[in-house]
């Protein structure tokens, strides 16, 4: 009995681990996207570039950007000195999860 209990146990140990690594491979979250495309010229929201146009919210605010769908439409249309990043390089469902990353984050 102890045995299966402990196979059992395993086995769910296991189980629960694999759904986590694929979640993970199947859509990373916005901090890990964030990461990945945006902190190396926006560390800690900041700007390299140009520094009035961080990702913190008075400075989003400033320019008219309080919404997700904007913060995407600056990825796919951006300003001088700034990356495009079209669909084939983040889909929109990851921008969109880049975007509300932004928002939560960078207060």
């Amino acid at each position: 009995m102890k045995r299966l209990v402990a196979v059992l146990l395993a086995v769910a140990v296991i189980g629960v681990f694999v759904i986590a690594c694929y979640a993970k491979g199947n859509g990373l979250q916005g901090e890990a996207l964030f990461k990945e495309h945006c902190a190396v010229c926006h560390p800690d929201g900041g700007n390299i570039i140009n520094g009035k146009f961080t990702l913190h919210k008075k400075d989003l605010e400033a320019h008219g950007i309080m919404k997700a769908s904007q913060i995407v439409g600056k990825m796919r249309n951006p300003g001088p000195g700034m990356t495009k990043f079209d669909e084939k390089t983040i889909s929109g469902k990851d921008a969109t999860k880049i975007a509300n990353y932004i928002l939560k984050t960078f207060k």
